[in-house]
């Protein structure tokens, strides 16, 4: 089993507070992209709105959640001691998992048989959906 990521919160208010700190490296993100797509000022106050600055916050956020991935046997160990609530996502005749604890006794979790990079990204947008997008 190995671990991935960097954002693990022990509670809502902490990861409010990171998701907040995520905002200015957002900002930053949209525009230097917009400036390397070469927008002139009139371009970049007509596309670049508020949304696409929450959109890019949101993915930074997902795309740094702490995300554990193992074996279908470690997922099952580590269950078993877990007394939140966990979804899990896809079949269950696969050989891996990847799961994210979440801060409020919530845990989600995806199973995978090769493509781990795909089910780490996949998992984690579904943790931001499922986990944080009502607390942020």
């Amino acid at each position: 089993m190995h671990t991935v990521g960097t954002f693990t919160f022990e509670t809502a208010v902490d990861a409010r507070e990171r998701y907040d700190e995520v905002g200015p490296a957002a900002q930053t993100v949209v525009r230097e992209v917009a400036k390397s797509m070469s927008f002139d000022r009139e371009e970049y106050d007509e596309r670049v709105t508020g949304d696409v600055v929450e959109t890019t916050r949101d993915a930074l956020f997902a795309s740094l959640l702490t995300v554990r991935v193992g074996t279908k046997a470690e997922f099952e160990e580590w269950r078993a001691s877990y007394e939140g609530e966990v979804t899990v996502a896809g079949h269950e005749a696969v050989d891996n998992v990847v799961w994210h604890v979440g801060p409020e006794d919530e845990a989600v979790a995806a199973t995978f048989q090769n493509e781990e990079d795909a089910a780490i990204a996949t998992l984690r947008r579904q943790a931001f959906g499922r986990l944080y997008r009502e607390l942020v």
